[in-house]
């Protein structure tokens, strides 16, 4: 009988097995090889390819509930033993999921634990007319031990559950299984495992299992049995953790995580030839294609824009294919190898999600938004709630619900959201925040202090003290639950947030301030200045903005910068009037643009700042205005600099001279050291100024570390030490109310210094006296600005891979990522961090 059919007929009598079968796999998946899917009662058999033989042990003892005798086949490829990894404890993994149907959240996981730990993945039984129940026991090449056991069919669901435990118990006995965590997909599971007797219960819930469609009506009450065992509980998005967040007191939200090497070959390899035939442009979706796919919207974009092809890749499951639409222009490639994704998606102009909205999709977190956004393609989703948060509201994703809306949506997205853009850039730096080896590394630490926890409860216990210890309730080995290294914008953020939580933090900085580069003070004239050259907060973001006014009120500010070129003062970024004055002309605004394009040399490809400005307005403003003020700022021309450092610097048509068009623009009403005051003024906050954080980290043991120092120092420069520009600041107060015509001044000339700066225009300070700032740019100093060359990006690459494989730490802010961020940045960054780090929103 058919799986789907034997599911349904089992259902009909009233018989449940753990969850709802194979056809319930998550939407968020990427393909494994069809090679390795063999038939065997509609699913694929986990059993590799490469197995010839296996070996059949009859165990002693019959089962009485079912009456029939259990085995286990094990294939001749050798588990590894209990000795490699003797001081850790094992993986007992029951899932729901075939282990080589599709490559998703568990296999990113366990493979990664299968490093470190012997990972045993149980999947739910295969049922057959065979009276012997068995298990087919099989290693990956990741490492992980398949188990999937094999019943007779027609069992009750009683009968079903004794005969796991058997099998399970005999499992156990055969390979040694002593110290080990139970870590659950599927509550279904606790039916057979509850007389187990695991260091610690994790139960990762990757969906919202009940809203599935055929779904056990008992699932829920095993869910609330699965949630009073559990030490820890992860789900798979933030909005699956809102749901749960409830029902046990140590939830943590493990949104999508990405492998942005695997799918960043996108960017640079050749497509397949079974795709090379379909014309362009072409809109790509790979995944499981289910109830949770909007069908009418696929065959509406396909109806509306013949000329474009539809690319979909994927089995289809638990729906009729003769329901899919069928257009010329729709291509169904069926499933593909994880491994190959990469070339397909390379062939792409644009990738889809086009999910329906309803119960099955309400709590999805789709692992392939990531996915399509590491190999470098525009996106269009529908607006399920995890896309629109984050990756929508950080316009890396364009959302659109009608035929009309993804139309439009997709045609902007392939025009504007390209890799020659900015939004690449951005993805870019979004992407480094959630890779798998992080996200595991974090798991990992949670699952150790969870089982330290249990060991201290037990000897709480025999001792005759009462009282359950969650994992992350200081014991006597923390002092502090977080050590915060550096008082700036990132660590400030994080450690605010951490403390609002009833997390005790530990704030500490080599410096005898707070603020970071944004402290400013009152100088010996009482004139409110910056130390660090000037800061000027702008931001397009309102969740930074109101977070932000918690702690200051704010003074309404538009920044505005003059340059001295030619003997003369005028506004940057250039403008109309600054065209005017400079040439002695009277253009207007569509004048202006015909004067640039007739200025504006073609490059064919950008690659460097030079690039940049020529192919805007021409060598001759560049050299004006860019190049010698870069030479300075950088100590290299602008054609040795990435794109990124004057991409930064806009154009106008119009009269427009703000330096900047963000929707918020403001300064601290009292300034930025009293907005850190308030910020860090809690009572779970303790701040050590003139303080290395080496020198007190084994005096004050923290059980988690948020890192905001340089990255290379942190690995005592194993790769060398990354460059960076400094500057020197020479402050002076003159005695007159006013000094420039400017708050800023920038000198793109042969001027040693780059800019002066008079505070008093940013604070609106009233002063019979005025401050200026002159900034020399240097080599050596504090490291200020991350130097953006081919070859420091590849130094800071190996860096970032020792970052994200280093547990319980976390590496944010514009020194740890070596990125240069403005001040509404370190603060988006740092929000985001937190809500990854595994505590209680």
């Amino acid at each position: 009988m058919p799986e789907s059919k034997l599911g349904t007929a089992l259902q009909r009598k009233g018989i449940s097995v753990w969850l709802v079968r194979i056809n319930n796999l998550n939407n968020e998946t990427t393909m494994t090889s069809e090679k390795s899917q063999v038939k065997n009662n509609g699913v694929g058999n986990v059993i590799s390819p490469k197995q010839r033989k296996t070996k059949r042990s009859q165990l002693a003892e019959t089962q009485s509930s079912s009456r029939s005798l259990l085995n286990l086949t094990s294939s001749n490829k050798k588990v590894q033993s209990t000795e490699t990894f003797k001081d850790t404890p094992d993986i007992v993994c029951l899932s729901h999921l075939r282990w080589n149907f599709v490559y998703q959240r568990p296999q990113h996981l366990l493979t990664r634990c299968a490093q470190g730990k012997r990972v045993f993945f149980i999947e739910e039984p295969i049922f057959s007319q065979e009276p012997l129940g068995k298990l087919d026991i099989n290693e990956d090449s990741s490492g992980v031990v398949v188990v999937v056991p094999h019943l007779q069919q027609g069992l009750s669901e009683e009968a079903i559950n004794a005969d796991l435990q058997v099998l399970i118990n005999n499992l156990f006995a055969e390979h040694n299984i002593n110290k080990y965590i139970c870590w659950y997909y599927t509550p279904m599971a606790i039916a057979f495992t509850r007389h187990l007797q695991p260091q610690a219960v994790v139960y990762d819930c990757m969906d919202e299992l009940s809203a599935f469609q055929g779904a056990s009506p008992t699932l829920k009450n095993y869910e609330a049995e699965l949630f009073s065992r559990a030490d820890l509980v992860f789900t798979g998005g933030q909005s699956l953790y809102e749901s749960k967040v409830n029902q046990h007191p140590n939830v943590y939200a493990f949104p999508s995580s990405v492998d942005v090497p695997h799918f960043g070959q996108a960017r640079n390899v050749q497509e397949p030839e079974d795709q090379a035939h379909i014309p362009h442009p072409r809109l790509g979706f790979f995944g499981v294609i289910d109830e949770r796919m909007d069908i009418e919207l696929l065959a509406g974009i396909a109806e509306a824009r013949p000329d474009w092809h539809l690319v979909i890749i994927g089995p289809v499951v638990k729906i009729d294919p003769a329901n899919l639409p069928q257009h010329e222009n729709i291509h169904y490639l069926g499933g593909r190898d994880y491994k190959q994704l990469p070339a397909y998606l390379a062939g792409w102009d644009l990738a889809m999600l086009p999910f329906a909205r309803n119960e099955s999709t309400r709590f999805i977190s789709p692992t392939k938004t990531p996915e399509y956004l590491a190999a470098g393609r525009p996106v269009v989703s529908t607006s399920i709630r995890d896309v629109v948060r984050p990756y929508g509201e950080s316009k890396l994703v364009r959302i659109a619900d009608t035929v009309s809306e993804f139309v439009i949506a997709a045609e902007l997205a392939m025009q504007e959201d390209t890799p020659a853009s900015e939004w690449l850039s951005r993805v870019d730096v979004f992407l480094e925040k959630i890779s798998w080896d992080r996200t595991w590394a974090s798991m990992m630490k949670l699952i150790d202090s969870a089982i330290a926890a249990r060991d201290a409860e037990d000897k709480a216990n025999s001792t005759g003290a009462a009282g359950k210890q969650a994992p992350n309730i200081i014991t006597r080995d923390f002092v502090f639950d977080y050590l915060v290294v550096g008082a700036g914008f990132s660590g400030s953020v994080i450690a605010e947030r951490l403390a609002t939580q009833g997390k005790k933090v530990l704030v500490v900085d080599k410096r005898n301030h707070i603020g970071g580069n944004a402290y400013d003070h009152y100088n010996d004239d009482g004139i409110l200045v910056h130390k660090y050259g000037p800061h000027i907060f702008h931001t397009n973001s309102r969740e930074v903005f109101e977070y932000l006014s918690r702690f200051t009120q704010w003074r309404s500010y538009e920044h505005r910068v003059l340059a001295s070129v030619d003997g003369q003062l005028v506004p940057i970024p250039i403008n109309l009037d600054t065209i005017n004055k400079l040439y002695g002309m009277n253009l207007n605004s569509f004048e202006v643009e015909e004067f640039y394009k007739s200025l504006a040399e073609p490059v064919e490809y950008i690659r460097t700042s030079e690039d940049v400005v020529v192919s805007k307005v021409g060598r001759v403003l560049y050299e004006k205005f860019f190049r010698n003020y870069t030479r300075k700022q950088w100590g290299l021309d602008p054609s040795e600099l990435d794109k990124s450092v004057i991409a930064r610097i806009p154009t106008r048509t119009n009269r427009d001279d703000r330096y900047f068009t963000d929707s918020y623009q403001a300064m601290p009403l009292h300034g930025f050291t009293r907005m850190f005051d308030n910020m860090l003024n809690h009572p779970n906050i303790k701040v050590m100024l003139n303080t290395d954080y080496q020198e007190i980290q084994k005096a004050i043991p923290c059980r988690e570390m948020v890192y905001t120092g340089p990255v290379d120092e942190f690995f005592d420069y194993r790769y060398g030490k990354l460059p960076y520009r400094s500057l020197d600041f020479k402050h002076e107060t003159h005695n007159t109310s006013v000094f420039q015509s400017a708050p800023v001044i920038n000198y793109p000339n042969e001027q040693l210094y780059t800019r002066v700066t008079e505070f008093k225009y940013l604070t609106g300070q009233e002063h019979s006296k005025t401050s200026i700032v002159y900034e020399f740019p240097q080599a050596e100093g504090d490291p200020y600005y991350p130097v953006p060359r081919p070859e420091n990006n590849e130094m800071y690459k190996q860096y970032k891979a020792l970052s994200d494989t280093t547990p319980g730490v976390y590496f944010v802010g514009r020194l740890a990522t070596y990125k240069y961020y403005n001040m509404d940045q370190c603060v988006a960054q740092a929000l985001s961090v937190y809500k990854q780090i595994a505590v209680k929103a």
